[in-house]
């Protein structure tokens, strides 16, 4: 009986240390999600100025601006992306 007593405990013991753990790694993706999320809100917005100027621009030659856009938009899906990974 002591011996399944004395199992028991590192049993707990083991299980409370794995829920610490990972406790704390949710506790810092969150906060990591958080840091890539106002990154991307703050492209989201050059973006939206992008895109803005390109459909403003179209028929003129706005080459370099509509690579810029499309740059700018690929970039923020790999981060949206990144952050779902995190979930």
């Amino acid at each position: 009986m002591a011996e399944l007593r004395e199992e028991l405990k590192k049993l707990e013991d083991a299980l409370q240390r794995q829920r610490d753990e990972l406790s704390l790694k949710l506790h810092l993706a969150k906060a990591d999600a958080r840091d890539e999320w106002e990154k991307l809100e703050r492209k989201w917005s050059e973006a939206q100025a992008k895109f803005a100027q390109v459909q403003k621009a179209a028929g003129e030659s706005s080459g370099g601006i509509e690579a810029a856009a499309k740059l700018l938009g690929e970039e923020l899906l790999k981060g949206y992306e990144r952050i779902r990974r995190l979930f």
